[in-house]
């Protein structure tokens, strides 16, 4: 499973001489939502950074641990920023709608991040999809903690279409079951995967999340909904994928 794979989960001793408190079973978590929205429906930057204004002002429903600059995850939902995508990718997307897209959490080994991104191209090809492109998401880790580095996966945006040029539900239908499998076979965890939104989230505390994903702070990213979520992992460990 996905979840296991970039985070800082304690051993779980459950039988034997060395039997300790922490049980998987019990991972929960209790986050913090917001949402901001136009009334016309018109995409604006000023939506996404109200978006990041609201999750800094709930910072008191997230946590950290003992270190303040690794917190239990924070993140953002927004449509996604189709005009943005075509002035920065190197390939040409189609019409908004007809393509898919999401960041994908990799492993940080430029091999096993190689080896996953294979796999996932011909897993593709079996759910009826092809990937257009990759691109290589910027990011700035400068403020993140010690805990939240020693677990941070490397970061692409994958971009995929249909083979018979699906679009709307049924393009989300092929990416929903690509992106499970591809999560439950390999070293990958999508926070989202769709035709229509897009997520950036990650192990970070509500004011290092637009920090982090530089994209978060460009003009041209325009949204006419921003909904963002702070967490607070009650009984459970921080994780990138939890976030």
């Amino acid at each position: 499973m996905a979840i296991s794979h970039f985070s800082h989960y304690p051993d779980q001793h459950l039988s034997g001489d060395n039997v300790g408190l922490y049980n998987s079973e019990y991972e929960k978590d209790a986050c913090g939502v917001a949402m901001v929205a136009t009334l016309t429906g018109q995409a604006r930057h000023d939506i996404v950074a109200l978006g990041l204004t609201a999750l800094r002002n709930m910072e008191h429903r997230g946590a950290s641990g003992a270190e303040p600059d690794s917190g239990d995850g924070a993140g953002i939902l927004i449509r996604i920023p189709d005009h943005f995508l075509r002035e920065v990718l190197g390939f040409t997307l189609p019409s908004a709608g007809s393509y898919g897209t999401g960041i994908a959490f990799l492993p940080t080994s430029d091999q096993k991040s190689s080896e996953v991104i294979n796999a996932m191209e011909a897993m593709a090809s079996e759910e009826g999809l092809s990937i257009i492109g990759w691109r290589d998401l910027p990011i700035n880790a400068s403020s993140l903690g010690a805990t939240a580095k020693s677990v941070m996966p490397s970061f692409k945006q994958i971009f995929l279409a249909g083979k018979n040029s699906e679009s709307g539900l049924a393009l989300d239908r092929l990416l929903f079951t690509f992106r499970k499998r591809a999560e439950h076979a390999h070293e990958v965890y999508f926070p989202s995967l769709s035709s229509q939104t897009i997520v950036y989230k990650g192990m970070l505390t509500t004011g290092q999340l637009e920090e982090f994903f530089p994209d978060l702070s460009d003009e041209r990213v325009a949204s006419p909904l921003a909904l963002v979520h702070s967490r607070f992992s009650t009984n459970t460990f921080p994780s990138w994928p939890l976030a």
